[in-house]
């Protein structure tokens, strides 16, 4: 009996999902929990789980079409092995069943796999170039042959490394030896990219500057680190700072901690800061959730979770949900100065950028400080330019005033 294959049930703020991976092959055997397919929504990518052991049978959704919450993607049936297991329950039939449909999966492949030694010389060579199946191909020639447009179409629906790269094939008469790919937007970047265009045209973004003496947070790491990391189970990084550090800006400034609804102004009487983290699918911001009740080594610890469940791609739509205030930190790619687009409906976003060792004046003397340049970009329809300085430099006062954070040790 064929067993239903269905998208994940989103969120009512997800209104739809786009197949971005098949993982299995129709005819392919899957095991329980293992992942099938992979839907890809405008915030995160959901992963499609087998319940039980079986094989798939049918893809009823393939890769790039639209899904709803909840719809039949695909079907397969329980495997043999757990067939037998039921077979003292009245199940006998069944087990033919799926015996046949096994049969019937066996012979369609050989047939395809036949009718490739029938196709013409360019859809053999196709095939060998781009290293295919020609068995997982859908044919539409006489007598099931396989002709060039059902390779290209089945080109145009196979996902490479990040799971969108779409290879086309394209007729060589038009560009030569010169080859090109063609990749089509992941959902996930195409709303990126709508996102941050919609900022800079509905918002009166600026962006203030400063820069901050690094040196009392590396000596204070470099004192208290081991002993930081043996009592918490995590490193003292620089991040968990600037996120108290935020946090405090952020009370003496409830209006950097607003966002703009219509034509209202949205107090929050709480402080969610989002963590901008960089993934191979592009860029996330997963939110700590009441940041000013957590702790240095709490805020270090869920930091460094978000991180790992960004990377590894199993960040919740809950998760990233909300934020009234986003730090990124672009240093780690070696960026000296940026200007940071707002998050929207955020007020402000802060930007953290690589530390490099610069000469600065100190009493009156020259001397070799680790300085990193801050950026805030601000809405100025919100905020005025002496509310976002002074955010900035509570900012900057704090990160070079570290004992005024609590080490929780």
């Amino acid at each position: 009996m064929a067993i239903e294959i269905k998208s994940p049930t989103f969120p009512e703020s997800v209104a739809d999902g786009t197949v971005a991976n098949w993982l299995k092959k129709e005819g392919e055997a899957v095991d329980q929990d293992e992942v099938i397919a992979e839907i890809e929504t405008d915030k995160v990518v959901l992963e499609v789980v087998a319940p039980i052991n079986g094989t798939l049978t049918k893809i009823l959704k393939s890769e790039g079409d639209i899904v709803n919450s909840a719809e039949v993607i695909g079907t397969f049936i329980e495997s043999s092995d757990d067939l037998n297991s039921n077979i003292d329950k009245g199940e006998e039939d069944d087990v033919e069943k799926t015996e046949i449909k096994k049969q019937e999966l066996k012979t369609i492949d050989i047939k395809k796999s036949e009718n490739l030694n029938k196709s013409g010389p360019a859809v053999k060579k196709i095939i060998k170039d781009q290293n295919l199946d020609p068995s997982t191909i859908d044919s539409s020639g006489k007598d099931n042959r396989l002709t060039k447009a059902d390779v290209i179409n089945h080109l145009d629906s196979i996902a490479e490394d990040d799971k969108t790269l779409i290879t086309k094939v394209v007729k060589s008469e038009n560009i030569g030896n010169r080859p090109q790919k063609r990749v089509p937007m992941s959902r996930l970047r195409n709303t990126i990219a709508k996102r941050l265009v919609s900022v800079q045209q509905n918002t009166a973004m600026l962006t203030t500057f400063n820069e901050v003496d690094m040196l009392p947070i590396k000596d204070l790491r470099a004192k208290y680190g081991q002993e930081f990391e043996k009592q918490h189970g995590v490193k003292l990084g620089f991040m968990g700072f600037f996120v108290i550090a935020a946090v405090q800006a952020l009370k003496k400034s409830p209006i950097v901690n607003a966002s703009i609804d219509g034509s209202d102004i949205v107090y929050h009487g709480y402080q969610d800061i989002g963590v901008a983290v960089s993934t191979e699918r592009g860029l996330v911001v997963p939110v700590i959730k009441d940041a000013d009740t957590m702790s240095l080594p709490e805020l270090e610890k869920s930091i460094l979770g978000y991180s790992e469940k960004a990377r590894d791609g199993k960040l919740s739509i809950d998760e990233m949900q909300g934020g009234t205030f986003t730090i990124s930190n672009g240093g780690v790619f070696g960026s000296l100065l940026s200007t940071p687009i707002l998050n929207a409906p955020q007020t402000a976003i802060l930007g953290m950028h690589s530390i490099q060792d610069r000469p600065v004046a100190r009493d009156g003397e020259v001397v070799i400080r680790p300085m990193m340049y801050l950026a805030m970009s601000y809405d100025h329809r919100l905020l005025d330019g002496r509310e976002a300085v002074r955010f900035l430099v509570s900012i900057k006062e704090q990160l070079e005033s570290p004992e005024r954070l609590l080490l929780n040790l």
